[in-house]
């Protein structure tokens, strides 16, 4: 094993462990918020991996964005491995972030679903990046899909600063949980389990990538050296 590959099975194991404790903090040990329901105490939790998922899947399309920039620039394929992986991922956390939104909004909006602007937004940068798989899969020569994907995932991306925007931008009921004039809108004592789930995700988003990357390269070398035995 060389020194890459111990480095990446430790960070596995502090991810791992990083969101193991995550949940615990966020289920059993951070406060709940004063005045709702049961249910909506319940609910309330699922903020510390509903958010953390909606930031990975921003971060990770914007990793593409930076790699497909640099892949048009210095024509790498390894570039273009990067744009994908993360993009995978992306999509990963796109769903969760998704799912567990639905979840919180059942008991505080009263409703799994609603066509409000961060939602809409959110379901077309979801629907963006879909396109982007299906762009790939329709090109054969790796050099054109790598091209025509890193300007695809370039403009892609202007989708999720709009997203992020939107509860600024347009009335909305979903909460803004960073404002500039009031700050966060958590107690002091939920911050501490916030950040700890916050950091624990994006590390966890580290270790993903690193691994799908990896995966990736294998897969070039594989497909390289099919090409060379003729197969």
């Amino acid at each position: 094993m060389n020194r890459s590959d111990r480095i990446l099975t430790i960070l596995t194991v502090v991810a791992a462990a990083g969101i193991l404790t995550a949940a615990v903090l966020a289920l059993w040990v951070a406060p709940s918020a004063k005045g709702l329901t049961t249910d909506e105490t319940f609910a309330q939790r699922i903020i510390y991996f509903h958010v953390p998922s909606a930031w990975l899947s921003m971060l990770a399309f914007g990793v593409t964005m930076l790699a497909s920039i640099a892949y048009l620039v210095k024509s790498q394929r390894r570039w273009d491995s990067l744009a994908l992986s993360s993009a995978e991922i992306g999509i990963a956390f796109t769903l969760a972030a998704t799912v567990s939104g639905s979840i919180w909004a059942k008991p505080a909006w009263n409703t799994w679903w609603t066509w409000d602007p961060r939602l809409t937004t959110y379901t077309i940068v979801f629907l963006l990046y879909v396109s982007y798989f299906m762009l790939r899969s329709a090109m054969e020569d790796p050099a054109r899909r790598a091209r025509f994907a890193a300007v695809y995932g370039i403009f892609a991306f202007l989708s999720v600063p709009i997203t992020f925007f939107s509860i600024r931008w347009w009335r909305t009921i979903h909460p803004v949980l960073i404002d500039p004039t009031a700050g966060f809108g958590l107690s002091k004592n939920m911050l501490s389990t916030f950040f700890f789930s916050l950091a624990a995700f994006t590390l966890f988003y580290v270790v993903l990538l690193w691994h799908r990357y990896n995966l990736e390269q294998t897969k070039e070398q594989v497909e390289a050296l099919k090409e060379q035995l003729g197969y």
